[in-house]
């Protein structure tokens, strides 16, 4: 039998720069990942973290990290063709089933796109999956965007709003994402749509409650909820939120569960 804990040794395919403190790495690896899930990511005698998975392909993942801890610190040293060790996937992603065939809208907030990334490219892959995509992905300044290649091919495949929370740039809003919700056309999907937010938790928080104001029912929207997971397979107990164990039961909630998990 697998050991689910065992880490193995991946090479590094390559690295890429995404902004000031993201970087995005692809490994080489055969496992096969669900839109949303994440990966353990380790180096020996350092330590380990829970990193989701941003895009995949025949045969490799990419992560998109950020630098800010002693493990991230090292990973951030690797180049192509050196060893990470990964053990996974693990979680619950995205509902896909539950998003077929909907009007799909999806809430970003700064490095919060990179686990609903690799559910969009299929969607802009498969423009058959959902009847449409509206995309809100905010970022604090420009210095922080995230995969800019991708959301300018998302212009021609989504309805999208790009937005700086306080900055200008050409082409792009500024406020929070809370601001636009109400700019999608809720009154023209006649009930069938679903919502994916993910971002850092104030962010989702007041836009799910902005989601309410604008009458969406809370049982069609799902949130990333990432927070403290730490062994992966629900035995440490650090991500654990009274009988919840994020690693497992999450990190994708319903927002009927994830609105009640503070710590």
């Amino acid at each position: 039998m697998m050991n689910p804990v065992q880490p193995k040794p991946c090479t590094i395919l390559d690295v890429h720069k995404e902004s000031a403190h993201e970087w995005t790495f692809r490994v080489a690896t055969d496992a096969k990942v669900a839109h949303g899930q994440f990966m353990q990511l380790s180096i020996p005698k350092i330590g380990e973290c829970p990193i989701s998975v941003s895009a995949q392909g025949e045969g490799w993942l990419e992560f998109t990290i950020r630098n800010v801890g002693k493990v991230t610190n090292v990973i951030f040293e690797k180049t192509a063709g050196d060893t990470l060790f990964l053990r996974g996937p693990y979680g619950k992603g995205w509902p896909t089933d539950a998003f077929a065939g909907k009007h799909l809208v999806v809430i970003t907030g700064g490095t919060g796109l990179a686990p609903v990334r690799s559910l969009l490219n299929m969607c802009c892959a498969q423009p058959d999956f959902a009847v449409d995509v509206h995309l809100i992905s905010g970022f604090k300044n420009e210095e922080g965007i995230v995969f800019q290649k991708e959301l300018e091919q998302w212009k021609d495949a989504f309805h999208t709003i790009y937005t700086l929370d306080n900055d200008t740039k050409e082409g792009w809003r500024t406020g929070m994402v809370t601001a636009f919700v109400k700019e999608i056309p809720w009154d023209s999907f006649e009930d069938n749509y679903a919502v994916a937010v993910v971002g850092p938790p104030p962010m989702m928080k007041f836009t799910g409650l902005e989601l309410l104001k604008n009458g969406m029912d809370s049982e069609k929207i799902w949130m990333s909820f990432e927070r403290k997971m730490s062994c992966a397979v629900g035995k440490c107990g650090h991500c654990r939120i009274d009988e919840t164990y994020v690693c497992l039961d999450g990190p994708v909630f319903p927002y009927v569960v994830a609105r009640d998990l503070v710590d």
